[in-house]
């Protein structure tokens, strides 16, 4: 956590004309350069009122930085070192006090490439249509951004605390190009079937803002299961066991409601802070498959690709199953099963080499990695009966899929959570990164409490009104 701004120039920028009572005038202005661009305007009734407002939380290192020194800015203008505390920048009113000059659409330093890309694509995009619109009073604001706790290519996760309630949460802020409207919505379609599974992240709420979408989610902080292989190497195989047990009864769920997942990595499987499965990341999600239906859609992650998805032939719900056996044998073995760093080798592997399997593990896990990995779909396990093959497999022979379902079977791993804001079992590359300033507020210009009846109904249907029963208005 950042415990300060550190002021390292202050310098004068000429005037700034400002328009007061329909009189136009010219005052001297100065500026603030910290990792966001902020100004002072030095001789204006608005300078004065917002200065009265902000005072109380600005808490200069040297004493001598008072508000008469201000109208004398040649002199401030060689204070150098000046640290404000970050409760200060955490205060509206001194974010209205520091912003009064901004550019309407200025850069924010502290985004990364993706996001001023990502912003680009974004600049004409302001009639997206994702359906009705819901909760139209949300906005950033609501919410203190604490950490980075993910990242993807069109947007990040970040811990956040619910001012109104102090609960934390995951906040998945997403600045997505138009292109990937379907699988926005696809993310919110299932996220809001599946609130209420054991094995499914939960979400709470979500809204927009002109450029930005954003699912408030559980914030589920065991930590990917990626991570853990990550320290570990690879799992006895009592514990890869329990997993696969809980992500199959997730994946067989989402197969009840016509759902194909599609994107089974250990990056998309969390553990809660007992140590559970919490399936996540719901973009690739195709919905309205039913058992029998087919669909022919490429995506997902190269490691875990099934053969016809590869050759982009028509797929079932038996991707899924086929992305369980490669998790599977990661979790045991500590690679994917045909894992290659050239792509193009690998997908030749995943449909043309035999699936190797190493000694070390028992006949049952040896039987339903072969099941699973079947090159052919119409033979691979699950084809059939879905679900109902995996529950019957002996590899699974010794759990009780009802107690399963109720977490009544002991997690054979505690990640060690000492309370709900614990990001320890989340890995330091995210955690250490700037949260961005982007994400706290609107783009639009003095819009520091923005909110989607300001936006422009830029991503309509977007935001999603929990029920009441959970605590949101």
């Amino acid at each position: 956590m950042i415990q300060g701004v550190l002021i390292s120039q202050w310098e004068g920028t000429g005037t700034s004309e400002v328009k007061s009572t329909n009189v136009r005038f010219s005052v001297p202005k100065m500026v603030i350069f910290t990792f966001h661009q902020w100004t002072f305007f030095l001789q204006s009734g608005a300078f004065l009122e917002c200065y009265i407002k902000a005072k109380p939380f600005l808490t200069p290192l040297y004493a001598a930085v008072q508000f008469y020194a201000l109208c004398f800015w040649l002199k401030i203008m060689q204070i150098i070192g000046v640290l404000i505390k970050l409760t200060c920048v955490s205060s509206p009113d001194v974010r209205a006090f520091l912003q009064m000059d901004n550019p309407k659409h200025q850069s924010d330093p502290s985004e990364d490439e993706d996001e001023r890309s990502s912003r680009k694509l974004n600049s004409t995009s302001q009639n997206i249509n994702l359906g009705p619109s819901g909760n139209p009073h949300a906005k950033p604001t609501d919410f203190d951004f604490l950490k980075v706790i993910g990242k993807g290519s069109f947007g990040k996760v970040l811990l956040a605390k619910r001012k109104l309630d102090g609960k934390y949460y995951a906040v998945k802020v997403l600045f997505p190009p138009t292109s990937l409207q379907k699988h926005i919505m696809a993310e919110r379609n299932v996220l809001l079937k599946n609130v209420k599974h054991p094995f499914l992240v939960g979400l709470h709420y979500s809204f927009q803002t002109t450029e930005k979408l954003y699912f408030v989610l559980d914030f589920v902080n065991g930590g990917e299961l990626f991570f853990h292989l990550q320290r570990e190497r690879s799992f006895p195989e009592h514990r890869a066991r329990f997993y696969a047990a809980e992500i199959a009864s997730a994946l067989g769920y989402l197969h009840s409601i016509n759902i194909v997942y599609r994107d089974l990595k250990p990056e998309n499987i969390l553990l809660d802070s007992l140590g559970h499965v919490v399936l996540t990341d719901f973009g690739l999600c195709k919905e309205g498959i039913a058992t029998s239906d087919t669909t022919a859609t490429f995506c997902g992650t190269p490691e875990y690709l099934a053969p016809e998805v590869i050759k982009k032939q028509p797929y079932d719900n038996t991707v899924d199953w086929w992305c369980l056996g490669a998790v599977l044998y990661e979790m045991l073995y500590g690679l994917p099963p045909f894992y290659c760093r050239d792509v193009a080798e690998m997908y030749d592997n995943i449909l043309h080499k035999p699936l190797v399997l190493r000694p070390g593990i028992s006949l049952t896990a040896w039987s339903i990695l072969e099941e699973l990995l079947e090159k052919d779909r119409q033979s691979r396990l699950g084809a059939r009966e879905d679900f109902l093959e995996i529950q019957k497999h002996p590899f699974f022979e010794s759990l009780s899929w009802t107690d399963l379902l109720q977490k009544k079977i002991p997690p054979p791993f505690n990640p060690n959570v000492v309370g709900p804001d614990d990001i320890g079992n989340f890995d330091a590359v995210f955690t250490e990164e700037m949260v961005p300033y982007s994400v706290c507020v609107s783009s639009d210009y003095n819009i520091v409490n923005a909110s989607v009846l300001e936006a422009d109904d830029a991503f309509v249907g977007f935001s999603y009104a929990p029920p009441s029963e959970d605590g949101f208005s």
